[in-house]
């Protein structure tokens, strides 16, 4: 009887613990996310502040940039197995920078985030503003 007590009292315990970590960890994923994102940021302004434009200028012609331009084109940025991919567009005046959920963390109910020249940051649904 004090064993089927005890079991209950773990699986009680449990069922309350493992969705709370699994919040727990969902959330620094989103912020290690969102912190990247304003890195590559960082990296857009530094490199118009160097280039004069967000893109690529070649013989006075701009193109956007692409992943493989950025210094890192997932996250985590440092390797591992990815849980947001970063897409960007730009042109010679602005750009935008994405994270797309993947990975563990597909289906996410927070969606999209991104980024603009501006420092504006949207989501892909005005219900998850909350999210990020």
């Amino acid at each position: 009887m004090e064993v089927m007590i005890t079991v209950a009292i773990i699986g009680i315990l449990s069922a309350i613990a493992v969705p709370s970590y699994n919040s727990y960890i969902t959330d620094s994923r989103r912020n290690e996310a969102k912190n990247s994102l304003l890195e590559l940021g960082q990296f857009m302004e530094r490199h118009y502040t160097a280039n004069s434009s967000y893109g690529t200028v070649s013989t006075g012609v701009t193109t956007s940039l692409d992943e493989s331009d950025l210094p890192f084109d997932s996250v985590p940025k440092d390797g591992g197995t990815a849980y947001y991919n970063v897409t960007v567009t730009s042109s010679s005046a602005t750009y935008t920078l994405t994270l797309t959920p993947t990975g563990v963390m597909t289906g996410d109910a927070c969606g999209d985030y991104t980024l603009d020249q501006t420092g504006t940051h949207t989501t892909a649904s005005a219900a998850n503003t909350t999210c990020w």
